[in-house]
């Protein structure tokens, strides 16, 4: 519980150092994005004891009441006068008035709490290949929702979730693993289809995701133009995408690299201060650029540690668990937490594209700071009842 103080402290601080010179010295705190941020974690920090005061076993007998409400949920944000767009035409929110919540990271809870309640029931079970299709198809669902609004990212994270529940729920080993080698060719068919498919036979996926595939893979122009025979003018504009495709991730790297050893000092990053790392992504999808560049490598050190610290407990809880509920549980959370953290840290520094997937309790956002605070106390819930007394 330290390392969750620790880390929400750091996300106002920089939250606050990224809209700085954006929402000007002048602001009153009250008005800032920082403050709002705190409001969050107030009501999280509620909904974290809340969620500690109910045995997890009886919260599971509610868990597919929950996955078919946030099923609902995903289907309501896609129809255009109740879900509304904002980066992109993604379609992702629900407006409630002063607040507007993001359907899929609930969906994420509750993909957790209705797999654990599946995958607990007695071992031979799920042996039947039945039982695995079944599996299947409840992270298939919400996976092919998220994916339509589109949220690529939330639908990705899913998918470690997934796997890690059913090898740890004892799932045959060669229904995983036929699972796996399918997905991976699979992944590889689609990202050859993208690079190197002419226009009329790609799969249809938004022009911003194939790009974000391009600029990962540093491929020449040419493979943004619209076809790879492009006349002179086609390559220019093509030559125009990819630099713009590629300035965020460029930024960031320059962020993280000109932090040195201590960094600029809190509220000194020129990234930042001067829009090089723009405004609007600065303080959710790349806070981790603004702190390492801040804050610099030790920073970056002991931001990193911190959330080792929750993922090492994650997994400490996961053993001690009373039984293969709780054990499940607290696994699915623990793996939500580390996808996030490794997908996010990683596309900061071009180990991974970039997918829009906030840091647990960093990011600014309602929706995922409530839903991240309620899975660390459904952990924190795992703890407190794992004895048999």
């Amino acid at each position: 519980m330290l390392a969750v103080l620790g880390l929400m402290a750091l996300g106002v601080m920089f939250i606050y150092s990224a809209r700085l010179h954006r929402e000007g010295a002048e602001m009153a705190f009250t008005s800032r994005l920082a403050f709002r941020q705190i409001i969050w974690y107030c009501i999280g920090t509620g909904a974290m004891a809340a969620m500690c005061m109910t045995d997890y076993r009886i919260m599971s007998r509610y868990s597919y009441v929950a996955y078919w409400a946030s099923i609902l949920a995903l289907l309501l944000v896609l129809i255009p006068f109740i879900g509304t767009t904002h980066n992109m035409g993604a379609r992702r929110w629900i407006p409630l008035g002063f607040f507007s919540i993001q359907p899929s990271e609930f969906a994420k809870l509750a993909l957790i709490l209705a797999f654990a309640n599946f995958l607990s029931r007695p071992i031979d079970e799920l042996k039947l290949p039945g039982n695995f299709g079944k599996a299947l198809a409840l992270m298939a669902l919400p996976f092919g929702l998220v994916l339509i609004e589109p949220d690529l990212g939330s639908a990705l994270v899913l998918v470690p979730v997934g796997l890690a529940m059913m090898y740890v729920g004892h799932i045959p080993r060669k229904y995983l693993y036929a699972l796996v080698g399918s997905a991976t060719l699979i992944i590889g068919i689609l990202v050859a289809d993208v690079i190197f498919a002419p226009s009329q036979y790609r799969f249809p996926i938004q022009t911003y995701q194939r790009n974000r595939i391009l600029v990962y893979f540093n491929l020449p122009p040419k493979y943004f133009a619209p076809s790879l025979n492009a006349t002179q003018a086609e390559l220019k504009r093509a030559n125009e995408t990819k630099e713009n495709e590629s300035y965020n991730i460029r930024q960031a790297l320059i962020s993280v690299g000109s932090g040195g050893l201590t960094g600029k000092g809190w509220g000194q990053g020129k990234q930042n201060s001067l829009g090089y790392l723009p405004h609007a992504v600065a303080h959710n999808d790349f806070i981790f650029s603004v702190l390492a560049e801040e804050a610099g490598f030790i920073g970056s050190v002991v931001v990193i540690g911190l959330y080792t610290v929750i993922l090492f407990a994650g997994v400490r809880i996961a053993a001690q668990a009373r039984d293969r509920l709780g054990r499940l549980v607290a696994v699915g959370v623990t793996a939500l937490l580390f996808s996030h953290v490794t997908i996010n840290i990683g596309m900061n520094i071009r180990l991974m594209p970039v997918t829009g997937v906030p840091l647990p309790l960093m990011s600014s956002g309602g929706s995922f700071t409530l839903v991240t605070m309620l899975a660390i106390g459904l952990l924190q819930n795992v703890h407190m009842h794992r004895r048999a007394y």
